[in-house]
């Protein structure tokens, strides 16, 4: 049976929203950036219309291209006869304006996802911008799934958003210098590309805590970027720690639709042509410079899909490797890690030493796996009023009906 053309709509809003604008702002530039995105918002609009009335046409995606092309088309005529008759100039009639001639990236990427990736990571821009470009315009997230990822409030994202296009919008007629060295912007496109990858591996969404579609979407746009003469040590590591990932994304849910976490995993149904990919890619990632944090994070992933059970894992290793992470990157998130580990090897009165000791930036206090771990731990140590409170705060923000629901378990089990 066909799909109902409203599910239809909002299945091609998910999917090819990001498709249709990197391919439209390729033809009219990125100046044009919120012209473009309106046009395609009008252009679902009309298709939830027309389709019922008229039936799905054979290439949706085609449809929603040709309309949203042609809004644009009528409104940059419009505006250019706005503007000649403001000048004094003759508007002549059925006048024409085309889309502007493409801007060639340096070593131009062909295709028009990763090509827009690169777009947003404008090193004009703040880093923090390019993020919220990137995953508003890309990834289709809302604005409250980038607050929770980038640890920020809703009203700083929507500032950054409108901060964002207006400086692509009023800077674009450099855009040819501006696009100028890919190398510099990479950095921040690996970032993006992860950042999706990890929406979809535990995604904020309150029904959804897994999205398959956005995993395998960060790991098309990495192999992408590995066939791409920009591709570097780091974009190698990075697709590693993603096939490594998506390897075991599959057992994350049991058939009750609950999360498991990986001690209760089933390793026999673990993608084995996933972590091929993955040590293929890591080998790749070695080519002579200095090891990043996607190097660290891609063994340690691996470490996970070597051991045959979760107690026989190399406990030592994985804690040693976390200790380099944060000496190339200091982050809480990476002691927090590195507390589970330690946990593992050497019992959670270890772990819990070793975050007591933290001092917890005010973001990482109202992050739920703060307190899902720190209740954790002291359950298994024995300090029941302690977890329970720290599960109950893990409780009260975690983002999705899943984990919420393990944590009611975590919480119940407490009681019994």
């Amino acid at each position: 049976m066909a799909p109902e053309p409203a599910h239809l709509v909002e299945d091609l809003f998910r999917r090819e929203y990001a498709r249709v604008v990197s391919g439209l702002v390729r033809g009219f530039g990125a100046q044009h950036l919120v012209l473009v995105e309106d046009c395609v918002q009008e252009a679902l609009m009309r298709a939830l219309h027309a389709w019922p009335r008229d039936g799905v046409p054979d290439r949706p995606g085609a449809w929603i291209t040709r309309v949203a092309r042609n809004g644009a088309l009528d409104r940059l005529r419009h505006r250019a006869i706005g503007e000649r008759v403001t000048q004094g100039q003759t508007a002549e009639a059925g006048a024409a304006t085309e889309a502007p001639a493409e801007v060639a990236l340096e070593g131009d990427v062909p295709d028009d996802e990763l090509r827009m990736l690169f777009v947003c990571c404008d090193p004009r821009l703040a880093p923090e911008t390019q993020l919220v470009l990137a995953l508003k315009i890309l990834c289709g997230f809302g604005v409250n799934e980038i607050a929770l990822r980038l640890f920020a409030t809703e009203a700083a994202v929507r500032k950054r958003l409108g901060r964002g296009r207006a400086q692509l919008r009023d800077d674009a007629l450099d855009m040819e210098c501006a696009l100028h060295g890919l190398r510099e912007r990479l950095p921040g496109v690996l970032r993006v590309v992860y950042l999706l990858f990890n929406e979809g591996y535990a995604s904020s969404r309150p029904t959804a805590p897994i999205r398959r579609e956005l995993c395998d979407e960060a790991i098309r746009l990495g192999q992408g970027l590995t066939a791409h003469p920009v591709a570097d040590g780091a974009s190698w590591a990075l697709l590693a720690l993603m096939h490594f990932h998506r390897a075991r994304l599959d057992t994350r849910h049991g058939p009750d639709g609950g999360l498991l976490l990986m001690a209760d995993q089933d390793r026999s149904s673990w993608d084995p042509d996933h972590v091929r990919q993955g040590i293929a890619a890591l080998m790749r990632a070695g080519d002579g410079s200095e090891p990043t944090p996607f190097h660290i994070e891609a063994v340690i992933a691996l470490e996970h899909c070597r051991a045959p059970t979760y107690a026989e894992t190399a406990w030592a290793d994985i804690v040693a490797l976390y200790e380099v992470l944060e000496r190339l990157r200091p982050s809480p998130v990476y002691t927090l890690n590195r507390a589970v580990a330690l946990a593992e090897l050497s019992g959670p009165e270890a772990g819990l030493a070793l975050l007591e000791a933290l001092t917890p930036p005010a973001w990482l206090l109202r992050y739920y796996l703060w307190d899902a771990v720190l209740g954790d731990l002291h359950r298994r140590a024995g300090h029941r009023e302690r977890a329970a409170h720290h599960l109950a705060l893990a409780r009260e923000s975690a983002p999705t009906e899943a984990e919420q629901r393990l944590l009611d378990a975590r919480l119940a089990a407490l009681g019994d």
